[in-house]
């Protein structure tokens, strides 16, 4: 059986945002210091014995981030279309990374994000390496 290497790093970023057609106090204004762990999945190794440098993954995961700091999620695409719920936004971050990190052998397997310490949310697909 091949090895595989599980990579994790941790990020976070301020933003507010409104849950339209929520029946409580979420669909009023309101923002988090969400914390961002990404994971990263990977069966192969590069010459170093990396999977994929923590820089790299760090970068890519502020870049995107940075998409969102300190803005107010529902003015930006797609949340300007779609509610800016937890899930939602794990989602948008597992495909926007997935995008920039894929390559044969390597792949974003999940990303937790959490809008308190005590709330959040884990989102992942099927894992073809």
């Amino acid at each position: 059986m091949p090895a595989i290497y599980t990579l994790k790093v941790l990020t976070d970023f301020a933003a507010s945002h409104i849950l339209h057609g929520h029946p409580g106090a979420c669909s009023r204004l309101h923002g988090h210091n969400w914390s961002v762990e990404v994971e990263i999945k990977a069966t192969v190794l590069d010459h170093l014995g990396m999977a994929v440098d923590f820089h790299d993954i760090k970068k890519a995961t502020r870049e995107i981030c940075d998409r969102l700091e300190h803005r107010h999620l529902n003015d930006i695409p797609p949340f300007d279309k779609i509610n800016p719920t937890a899930e939602n936004i794990a989602a948008y971050l597992y495909r926007e990374l997935g995008d920039v990190l894929r390559r044969p052998g390597i792949q974003v397997s999940a990303i937790a994000l959490w809008e308190t310490d005590r709330c959040g949310v884990r989102y992942t697909e099927s894992e073809t390496l």
